[in-house]
């Protein structure tokens, strides 16, 4: 459910967006036409007048926001994923310009518009758009930041959960959330004792979320009973707010819930694996291809680290690890060396840690790049990883997880990656296991074509910022 927006800035921003892609729409038309027939880039023979072209204009400023409104791209969203907001503009402008043009071919049968035309017309739509929004984007961000159309949330939940999420809207100012408030279930919460605030018990949450102006309630309490949340929404039901319950152990034992049948009697669907028949050649083909590619371009930088750890550190350039894979299989992962060779021989197997002194000088700049991980694109290559997968553990750790950690094995049903959907959400290094184990679930069952893409793309953003990458 999108959270409310009060007062006027939601309409504004709507009709806003509108006009934005209107206005971009047509400029592209503009621009293309230009392009075509004015630089003197492309030789033409016959010069039409831009005036014959007032159709396309008309047609791709009318089509364009229809079908973004069919698609829900004017509902309002707090959190934006650029790279989502890309692939929606492209498809959604794919479609109007495929209308657009069976509109004028329809109307003005007795003139041919140049294909090169159309086909700007179509890249610079969807290019302008995105742009556009992606700048309105950045300007609502900055109003949230500033306190403008804050949606206040109220957290049920004091325990451990529901600071993980206070801690996250803290973060996480650009969103527009302000927490107002927790409500405990009962007794004295360990929120309390840390000094967060605590307004009341679940008898209370009515009167709460009318006298703090509460936009929306989360509920972050799993012992909750059903009944009990079922109270939660009868007592709020007088109140304008957004109720929602956030899935926490469910989320690891369960992906997105989906509805069948079975001879008219409904069913629900819990857990649908993604990666499976013709998806695994597909993905299996995209490794071959990406590796293949990134070996070839990253040969000459691959080279200078070599020369960079053999000449700033005795031992080997190469450092290979028993890792777990594909059906709980070991492998050995192939890494440029980044620490000492006798790093562990006082500890046994532990976790990297922020300043590990037991990296070397070369080895921290290594691992903060994320330089070290290229020569597993060996591993991909040759079938025992994948680009994008859950990132592989050693044996002793796969052990110690695997025993209190619902379902921590499943994430060895598919191919381990170089980098994941849990790396790219910031869970990497020292984190929460079971949070990491829940992000590398949800990847396997909701795997795409363009997630994959997606996480690659987002981590070569995380790379430049380096959180995490020790």
């Amino acid at each position: 459910m999108i959270p409310a927006v009060k007062g006027p800035l939601y309409p504004l921003l709507t009709l806003t967006m509108i006009a934005l892609d209107v206005l971009m729409a047509i400029l592209a038309v503009l621009v293309a036409y230009y392009i075509r027939f004015t630089t003197g880039w492309i030789p033409f023979t016959v010069l039409h007048p831009l005036q014959a072209y007032s159709g396309l204009i008309l047609i791709q400023g009318l089509a364009v926001p229809l079908v973004f409104a069919f698609r829900s791209l004017y509902r309002f969203r707090r959190h934006i994923s650029r790279i989502d907001e890309f692939q929606k503009v492209f498809t959604a402008v794919s479609i109007a310009t495929v209308i657009s043009l069976a509109a004028t071919a329809l109307f003005a049968r007795d003139f041919e518009y140049a294909r090169v035309v159309l086909a700007l017309t179509w890249v610079l739509s969807v290019a302008f758009i995105w742009v556009a929004r992606v700048c309105q984007y950045w300007i609502r961000s900055v109003l949230f930041r500033a306190g403008v159309a804050e949606s206040r949330v109220l957290i049920v939940g004091t325990g451990e959960l529901g600071r993980n999420i206070a801690e996250k809207i803290r973060e996480s100012p650009e969103s527009g959330y302000r927490t107002a408030g927790f409500i405990r279930d009962n007794g004295v919460s360990s929120t309390e004792r840390a000094g967060l605030k605590c307004l009341g018990g679940i008898e209370e949450i009515g009167s709460i979320v009318h006298q703090h102006r509460i936009n929306e309630v989360i509920i972050a309490e799993p012992s909750l009973s059903h009944l009990q949340i079922m109270d939660i929404v009868y007592r709020c039901e007088r109140e304008k707010v957004d109720i929602k319950v956030f899935p926490d152990v469910f989320q690891i034992i369960s992906s997105e819930v989906s509805i069948d049948d079975l001879k008219g009697l409904p069913m629900l669907s819990v857990r649908d694996v993604a990666l499976r028949g013709w998806n695994l050649t597909l993905k299996r083909a995209m490794d071959i291809i990406m590796s293949s590619a990134a070996l070839l371009i990253f040969s000459p930088l691959m080279l200078l680290t070599a020369l960079l750890v053999r000449l700033t550190s005795e031992g080997p350039v190469f450092y290979v690890q028993e890792r777990v894979g594909l059906d709980g299989k070991p492998f050995p992962v192939i890494k440029f060396r980044s620490m000492r060779v006798d790093a562990e021989r006082d500890t046994g197997p532990v976790w990297a840690k922020a300043e590990d002194p037991r990296a070397t000088p070369v080895g921290r700049l290594l691992r903060r790049l994320s330089l070290d991980e290229l020569p597993q694109l060996v591993n991909v290559l040759i079938g025992e990883m994948s680009v994008v997968g859950p990132r592989p553990e050693r044996p002793h750790f796969v052990e110690q997880f695997s025993r209190r950690i619902p379902r921590y094995l499943d994430r060895h049903k598919e191919k381990t990656g170089l980098t994941g959907w849990a790396q790219v959400n910031g869970l990497r290094g020292d984190v929460s296991i079971e949070e990491r184990t829940a992000y590398d679930l949800w990847y396997v069952e909701h795997w795409t074509p363009w997630l994959d893409l997606k996480i690659i793309a987002r981590t070569i953003v995380e790379i430049f910022r380096g959180r995490n990458a020790y």
